[in-house]
């Protein structure tokens, strides 16, 4: 009988919801906002990720709160979303918080820093590593609020014209590069660039640069960079799992309703998960069509590797006595990253290893 009873209250209960949602929906007020993207339509994967904030805030709030997105330079370039949500040009933003590293280098930390965290562990950090309240203070500060929104996984070390055999090869390269990852290669001779992904082809064609990394195969291949440079590199170093961001101006945040900021929220997270898993899809085929196509795939040399990697943290202390934040951020962040890769190394590093070398050896894991 009490199994019964519940039963038929939660059923009335139910039906009292379902009857109730238009009306509450209704009560709500209706909401416009502006998104500024930091990347180009062509580039459906990582400018994607605003179209799905886009859309699932509208579908979660019964259409009553409403975010247009703008690709870059239709309001604001590229490399300044930062600087029009913090001045209220636009309620909200999609970029790479390391853009910004010339305002502040503790920005990097909201996307990646070189020889950092991968994909996985970034969101670890982000979400239960303590990486958001971190992060917190620095956008603050610029009258922002932040919130994970994709990722684009492990990258490509980018497109080069001549190749790279030793570290004397780096000296006087004209590169672009983003974030810290160009600080690093300058302590090499370096000459770094950070250019918005929809011009990069443009420098490359006419020589202005002499190497330029954007993200991995799949955008690649779309803009085109194996016309004009053959060498194809890896890993990118310097982003070993970097993070995209939704940037909110703070006031226009406090002037939502919970629910609209609950809706927010839950669309970055959503856009978070399918940016990575849709490259992850696109990238191998992608590869192929280059490498069929006469791209020569390379990995960078040991001694270019170890010599970055003696760079970086020789970089990270400098930078800690430059910036409050970059050294706040930087304790936390590293006895994180340690832990992490011990981790990494028992199961998920032990794992890849073998099967990844078994699999390219033999076609299928375990078949000789």
């Amino acid at each position: 009988m009490k199994r019964r009873s519940f039963l038929k209250k939660a059923t009335v209960g139910l039906a009292a919801g379902v009857v109730a949602a238009p009306a509450i929906a209704q009560s709500q007020p209706m909401i416009q906002w502006r998104l500024a993207s930091s990347f180009p339509k062509s580039l459906d994967t990582i400018f994607g990720a605003a179209d799905i904030i886009s859309k699932r805030v509208a579908e979660t709030t019964d259409n009553r709160f409403q975010i247009r997105v703008f690709s870059a330079g239709e309001i604001v370039p590229g490399l300044q979303v930062l600087d029009a949500v913090q001045n209220g040009t636009v309620e909200c933003g999609h970029t790479a918080p390391y853009y910004y590293i010339g305002k502040d280098p503790a920005f990097a930390f909201a996307t990646a820093l070189p020889f950092g965290l991968n994909a996985r562990q970034q969101n670890a950090w982000m979400y239960y590593g303590g990486g958001l309240e971190a992060v917190a203070d620095l956008f603050k500060e610029y009258g922002c609020i932040q919130f994970v929104a994709g990722n684009t996984g492990a990258q490509m070390g980018g497109w080069f014209r001549k190749e790279i055999k030793s570290v004397a090869d780096l000296k006087g390269l004209k590169f672009r590069i983003g974030g810290l990852g160009g600080s690093v290669l300058a302590k090499l001779g370096v000459i770094a660039q950070q250019i918005a992904g929809g011009d990069i082809y443009q420098a490359l064609e006419k020589g202005t640069i002499d190497a330029a990394e954007w993200v991995g195969p799949y955008d690649d291949l779309k803009l085109g960079f194996n016309k004009v440079a053959p060498n194809y590199y890896y890993p990118g170093w310097w982003e070993g799992g970097p993070q995209l961001s939704a940037v909110v101006n703070l006031k226009k945040w406090g002037e939502l309703p919970r629910s609209y900021q609950s809706a927010f929220e839950a669309a970055c997270a959503e856009a978070n998960v399918h940016m990575v898993a849709r490259y992850d899809s696109k990238n191998p085929e992608a590869l192929r069509r280059l490498v069929t196509g006469g791209a020569q795939l390379r990995a960078f040399p040991r001694p270019v590797m170890e010599a970055s990697l003696k760079a970086a943290n020789e970089l990270y202390g400098e930078l800690a006595q430059k910036s409050a934040h970059f050294k706040r951020i930087y304790e936390g962040w590293s006895r994180f990253r340690s832990e992490q890769f011990l981790w990494f190394r028992v199961a998920e590093g032990s794992y890849d290893n073998f099967v990844f070398s078994s699999t390219l050896t033999t076609g299928t894991p375990g078949k000789k």
